[in-house]
């Protein structure tokens, strides 16, 4: 068994080395990330410097990206800014896909009153303006950014919990299920062998989806005085920052816009090929 697990491991691994676009997707993405680790140490400038006597000027030798209306280094805070925005959109979506995986797949391997009941706890979250839920969050616990993943993550994962249920539910019926029931085996065998395995597909690229939505929710959060608060930036704050000055400094948008597109379309390309590595249903027939 362990044999046919690596083989398939293999066989997942060549099918995504082999797509392109994920694979350069993927190299981007881990780029990024490694930059986001060293910026304190390879930074031009400290976030925080400001020069007013320079105030908003366009790219140049001494400042790549140009400055903004306080004279900080753009490309300083767009480094800066990536590490809040990368840390908020992977540990909120790692938080919504435990919870959401745990939930969807108890829901659905259930059945029964216990999936009725779960679900209309689901639709009732569903109903409730998730701004409120994380406002009353920060009200009673304060404003932090470890509170601002969790409470993120927290809304995020009710999607994530109907996709698993709704996987578990039309696995449950296929054939190689049905066979491993018939010959005995247990039930939690079955949920982390089979129905969480082949359920990996949709669920990581809908994850792939929820890292740069969970990035304008931030942003809006920081709009509202709930997130990220300056000196401190994210990329969502430069964004908005810069949508406030595009007509006279256009650099403020156009930068920081384009480090997020990039990285949106690349996460979206990276949840595509891991689909189609790690899913069986889309191994080659």
């Amino acid at each position: 068994m362990k044999d046919q697990d690596s083989s398939l491991f293999k066989a997942a691994l060549i099918r995504l080395t082999t797509n392109k676009l994920s694979l350069l997707s993927l190299i981007y993405v881990t780029l990024l990330v490694f930059i986001a680790l060293i910026t304190p140490f390879v930074a031009p400038y400290d976030y925080a410097d400001q020069n007013l006597s320079l105030g908003a000027s366009p790219p140049s030798p001494d400042h790549l990206l140009g400055t903004d209306t306080l004279g900080r280094d753009l490309l300083t805070r767009m480094m800066y800014g990536s590490r809040i925005s990368l840390m908020v959109g992977f540990l909120a979506t790692s938080v919504a896909l435990v919870i959401g995986v745990i939930w969807g797949t108890i829901a659905g391997s259930t059945g029964g009153k216990t999936d009725a009941i779960m679900m209309r706890i689901v639709d009732t979250l569903y109903g409730i303006p998730f701004i409120i839920l994380i406002i009353l969050l920060m009200v009673i616990f304060g404003r932090n950014l470890i509170l601002l993943f969790l409470a993120i993550g927290a809304v995020e994962w009710l999607t994530m919990a109907r996709i698993v249920r709704s996987q578990v539910l039309n696995l449950s019926k296929q054939e190689f299920i049905l066979s491993a029931q018939a010959m005995g085996v247990r039930k939690i065998n079955i949920i982390f062998r089979h129905l969480i395995p082949n359920a990996m597909g949709p669920v990581i690229v809908y994850a792939t989806l929820t890292v740069p939505q969970i990035m304008l929710l931030e942003s809006f959060l920081s709009f509202l005085g709930l997130g990220v608060q300056p000196p401190l930036s994210s990329w969502g704050l430069l964004i908005r920052d810069g949508a406030v000055s595009m007509e006279e400094y256009w650099w403020l948008l156009i930068f920081p816009s384009l480090a997020f597109s990039l990285t949106l379309f690349s996460l979206n390309f990276i949840g595509d090929g891991l689909r189609d590595a790690i899913d069986p249903r889309t191994s080659d027939n």
